[in-house]
């Protein structure tokens, strides 16, 4: 029996226990539709950076941010298992290598498919982009709207904003205004 197999039947219990007739047109493939999907949500899990970057490093002179702007993504809460979804900015300041442009946003999309709350999220990414570039600052800013708030309990619409900042970042008010001026011109058209 596969791994989808497994939670497949599960979902099927757990419709029964709702009340629910699992064998009626709408549900008879529901558990191992829910069952995929929640292991593409969560494929990132056993993944490190090394394997979304592998050895992509380029050599550069240049000590100037590089801003990576409006990145979806989308993520399960690990406290409901619902999803939240939102944009990812990053920042960083090279040192005497930048990241291939591509393996960023792979990067957010590695730390999203897992199990996750947003502040986690934004620490695991700056971490990760710190520890594969060395680079001398990293900072990430996360804006998202979380279903377990919109859907259930409280129903509100409102929007978390993390973010994190180290090395030069940490503690600079010009370097994280000049972020913000950065993420702030890709808004313009």
């Amino acid at each position: 029996m596969t791994i989808a197999e497994k939670i497949a039947a599960h979902y099927l219990e757990i419709l029964k226990l709702l009340g629910e007739d699992p064998e009626r047109d709408g549900l008879q493939s529901t558990p191992i539709r829910a069952a995929n999907a929640l292991l593409e949500a969560t494929e990132g899990t056993n993944m490190t950076p090394e394997d979304v970057v592998g050895n992509v490093l380029f050599k550069t002179s240049s000590q100037g941010m590089v801003t990576v702007a409006n990145i979806q993504f989308f993520s399960t809460c690990e406290h409901h298992l619902m999803p939240f979804e939102g944009l990812v900015h990053i920042g960083y300041i090279p040192n005497e290598n930048v990241l291939g442009l591509s393996k960023i946003p792979r990067m957010v999309e590695m730390y999203a498919r897992r199990l996750q709350i947003q502040e986690q999220l934004t620490e695991q990414i700056a971490d990760a982009i710190l520890t594969s570039s060395s680079a001398l600052g990293v900072f990430v800013a996360i804006s998202a709207k979380h279903s377990c708030m919109r859907a259930r309990g409280v129903k509100s619409d409102g929007e978390m904003i993390t973010t994190f900042a180290s090395g030069k970042f940490f503690d600079n008010a010009p370097l994280q205004d000049q972020f913000w001026n950065s993420v702030r011109a890709t808004s313009r058209g």
